[in-house]
Formats: structure tokens, sequence, C-alpha cells
């Protein structure tokens, strides 16, 4: 089968393209121009009208006209006749309405309870929030909402203002306000960075969205040489790794920084493999914070972390989520024994 197939294929393989088109009619090119257009309907990359070739040979007649096109579909409709109905409707009722029945149950004679007339006429006279109050003491919580028994059994008063067969209504809560903009001028802080400024010791920067890249790298080469600020936070920045690179360079240099908070940033796995290591060269820092970065920094950003956590005794407070278990019982444990190392260091 297989070799009279290719027997088969055999005698086109000296076919002259050239010459075949060269005899065709001006009619059969515009029929194979047609034939070659044709495209991938199952293609969901394609827009619609780019799935298939245009077959419509009639020319626009003009833009299109939303509000004349629906005039012109509701005129239409009108036009079409209705289909009549097989049984036509009279309005006519037949049969018996339904009267359901309301049988009232006698209570048994074991489950009547007999009361003394001060309680019986006190129920009797009782309105539907003191009778949910009641309900709720009484444990019959299945017959409330969770509200009206919790407000009902911590609540000394009658507190519940609606009935037991209530519609349960949501908590109103109190709108939370935003909060108040980051009144730090960054112009100010940087000259008071640069000047050594001694009533200066932290520097909050925190979600201050149009600082320039070129004042954050400013901000961190005045750092270095800085022996004032203690605590230094750029969380939610819009920091990069050029930032980031100015940060490892600051941490090499600074001596005096305690606390350095860069979360929230678009530190990248680059950016942030500098920063960590540059921690090798920097005794001072207790606390570092480097989580929610706009994307993940990987395994081997995760088991640096861990390697400098352990060969960095100063650290005790360091965040970030770790995804793998490997790097994270590694940190957990370099953090413990540090935070002991501190807490041996201060009794002697």
């Amino acid at each position: 089968m297989t070799t009279s197939y290719q027997k088969e294929l055999e005698k086109y393989r000296d076919i002259d393209e050239d010459k075949i088109l060269n005899e065709l009619s001006p009619e059969e090119l515009a029929q194979l121009d047609l034939e070659l257009q044709e495209m991938d309907p199952e293609n969901v990359m394609l827009p619609a009208g780019l799935r298939q070739r245009d077959q419509t040979k009639k020319s626009p007649t003009g833009p299109l006209d939303r509000d004349a096109l629906m005039q012109h579909l509701e005129k239409q409709a009108l036009e079409v006749e209705e289909r009549e109905d097989l049984v036509p409707f009279t309005g006519e009722k037949k049969g018996k309405p339904f009267i359901p029945k309301n049988p009232k149950r006698e209570i048994p004679k074991e489950e009547q309870i007999t009361l003394e007339p001060e309680l019986e006429e006190a129920l009797a006279n009782a309105t539907d929030a003191e009778m949910c109050d009641i309900a709720a003491i009484l444990g019959m919580y299945t017959l409330m909402s969770n509200k009206q028994y919790y407000d009902a059994i911590c609540s000394g008063n009658i507190s519940n203002t609606e009935g037991i067969n209530s519609v349960v209504q949501p908590d109103k809560y109190k709108p939370v306000p935003d909060e108040p903009p980051n009144p730090t001028n960054v112009d100010e802080t940087l000259k008071k960075i640069q000047s050594n400024d001694k009533d200066l010791e932290e520097v909050n920067l925190n979600n201050i969205k149009d600082i320039p890249i070129q004042t954050l790298k400013e901000i961190c080469e005045a750092m270095k040489s800085n022996t004032q600020v203690k605590r230094l936070s750029l969380v939610a920045t819009r920091s990069n790794d050029p930032v980031a690179h100015a940060v490892a360079e600051m941490l090499k240099e600074n001596k005096t920084l305690q606390g350095l908070n860069i979360e929230s940033n678009f530190i990248t796995s680059a950016g942030m493999m500098e920063v960590i290591k540059a921690m090798k060269q920097n005794t001072t820092l207790s606390e570092l914070k480097v989580d929610n970065q706009c994307q993940r920094l990987g395994d081997s950003v995760e088991m640096e972390m861990a390697a400098m956590l352990e060969n960095c005794p100063s650290i005790i407070r360091f965040g970030y989520h770790f995804t793998q278990q490997g790097p994270r019982a590694r940190a957990a444990f370099a953090i413990t024994k540090n935070n002991e190392l501190r807490r041996k260091q201060k009794k002697t």
C-alpha cells in the first residue's frame, strides 16, 4: 500500500508550477487567491474578523449608524405577525380554588405546662423583642440569628429591637478613613542626611510614590557616611534594582543603621541577591524586612537568605515569607540562635 502511494507521488515531483500558473485564466487566478486566503477559524488568538476570508463582494454603504439599525430591527419585529394560540385565552377560571386547612393541634396533657397567673400574664403581654430575649436566655438559639442571640446573652437589658421571625439585618460598621499621606519632605530629609543632622534618627519614606529613582539613590549614597540615622524605611516607594544596588553599597559602608525596611517594591531576584550578599560586610544591622516584592525571588535567593542569617549573628528580626521548607527551617533556627546570643550578651 505504501509503495503504490509513493509511486503516485512520484508524478508530482517534476511538475513546473510556473508553467501551470501561466496557463491559468484571470478567473482561475482570482479563485486560487481566495483559496490561499483561507484562515484558521479555530485560532482564538486572532480577532473574529480575521479568522476566515472576507466573502462579501458588496461595497460598504457607509459608516455604522446604530440608531438607524435599532429602528429598522424594531420596525421589522413589529411587522412580523404573532403566532395564533392553539387555545385562545378567555380569562375563565375553571375548577375550585384551593383553601388550605389549618386544623388546630391539640397539645397532649403530658406536654401541657401550667404557670403561675403572674407569669401567664407577663408572657401574654410580652413584646416580640422581649420574647426574643427570653428565647435566647432559655438557649433556643435556633429561633433567631447569631447577633440576636449574643446580644441577649451578653447584655443585661432588653437589647433586641426586632422579633424572633424578623429578617436578619447586616451589621452597620463605621467607614474606616484612609490613612493620611506621608508628610515627610523628601528634599529636606535628604539634606539632613547629607549634613549628618544629630536630631534625625529615623527616616520614614513609606508610601511616597513619586520619589525619583535618582533621589532614592542619593539617599542611599548619603547614608554611607551618616552616623545618626538608626532606621531607614523605604516601603512602597517603587524602588527597583538600581535602588537595591545602592542599598547594597550603603550596607557595606554604613556602621550605624540598625533597621532597614524595603518591603512592597519592585526589586527582582538579582537586586535582592546584592542586598543579601552585602550583609556579609555589615555587623550593626539587627532588623531587615524585604517581603512582598513584585515577583517571586526564587529558591536561590531564599537559600542565600538562610546562609546570610546563619553567618550574621547581628540579625535578630528578618521579615520575609519563605516559600520553601528547607530555607524556612534554616532561617527560623538561625534567628532563634541569634536572639539567644543577643540575650547572653546583654546578661554579660
